[in-house]
């Protein structure tokens, strides 16, 4: 019913983000851009902008997925019974699925309010409409998302943007945006390549895309991409390692018989690129799968 395959890259990039010391500047730019839409919603249907919100952030990558580009799709909302719109064929559980299309964004977040009114979710209503950790507890109870973590993960999403702050808008006042002001942006300098367990990368400043810095050091997106385990749906975390070769199955030899500690925050994605590791590698060195998600103080082996 809802689209989830990518859910796990999702949250491992946001967690990277985090991993970095800062937002997303992709997903902060989605809130500026949706967060109105998201409010009206709530004011229509008693629907938490936040968790609207969260929801669209995670299952669309800020807008970024394939869905979202292709369908306006921000909610991996599949067709079911009684659809009568288009659709767009994506792999998912199972092989070609059907997912709903809709003619712009605001249909998708119209669609998604109304999917949130069956019986199903009902008790929802009953909650606190401050209450987003417990309507984010409630949408996974009420099995909106198969994902264990699927609660957490929206919580964290809100706490992390202040997403809680649109819930208080609730009384049909129109927000009113801030001026942007015009930065004319100095002359970006070139990326220093360093040498991080053997391979060379560049660090991730901020305002980087994979395309501007692929197009600095001649080689192609798609390798890029690869070389870094990421989807082209998600952008570019500021401090992050950018690896310009495929990445060691393990740490360089001085972190023989070490263990890394994890922060809070961090993620396996953040901590292999920090190492320069493949991350399937960092997750078999471990004995974990990818349902695996550290937590403070947990050891991990980096080689």
């Amino acid at each position: 019913m809802i689209h989830i395959k990518y859910i796990l890259l999702a949250w491992g990039f946001a967690m990277a983000c985090l991993c970095y010391g800062q937002r997303n500047a992709v997903y902060q730019q989605y809130i500026d851009e949706y967060s109105d839409m998201a409010i009206e919603q709530m004011r229509r249907y008693k629907i938490p902008a936040s968790i609207t919100m969260a929801q669209a952030i995670l299952e669309s990558g800020a807008g970024r997925s394939y869905l979202a580009t292709k369908a306006n799709n921000h909610f991996g909302i599949k067709v079911s019974a009684g659809w009568n719109g288009g659709y767009v064929r994506r792999d998912d559980d199972r092989k070609n699925e059907k997912f709903r299309k809709y003619k712009n964004v605001e249909e998708s977040y119209e669609d998604h309010s109304k999917f949130l009114l069956k019986d199903r979710y009902k008790r929802l209503f009953d909650l606190d409409p401050l209450d987003y950790k417990g309507w984010a507890r409630g949408l996974k109870a009420c099995g909106y998302a198969t994902l264990p973590t699927y609660a957490n993960r929206l919580i964290t999403i809100i706490e992390t943007y202040e997403l809680y702050e649109l819930d208080e808008d609730r009384h049909g006042l129109k927000r009113k945006k801030k001026k942007k002001e015009v930065v004319v942006a100095p002359q970006p300098q070139k990326h220093q390549v360093i040498i991080v367990n053997g391979k060379p990368c560049v660090i991730a400043r901020q305002g980087d895309t994979w395309e501007s810095i692929a197009k600095e050091l001649k080689i192609s997106k798609r390798k890029l991409l690869k070389y870094n385990e990421m989807s082209e749906d998600f952008g570019l975390p500021a401090g992050m390692n950018v690896f310009l070769e495929k990445k060691a199955k393990k740490a360089d030899a001085k972190y023989k018989d070490y263990w890394h500690k994890v922060k809070q925050g961090e993620s396996m994605y953040g901590i292999a690129q920090y190492y320069g590791i493949r991350l399937e590698n960092l997750y078999k060195m471990n004995f974990k799968d990818d349902s695996y998600l550290p937590i403070a103080g947990d050891l991990l082996k980096v080689r």
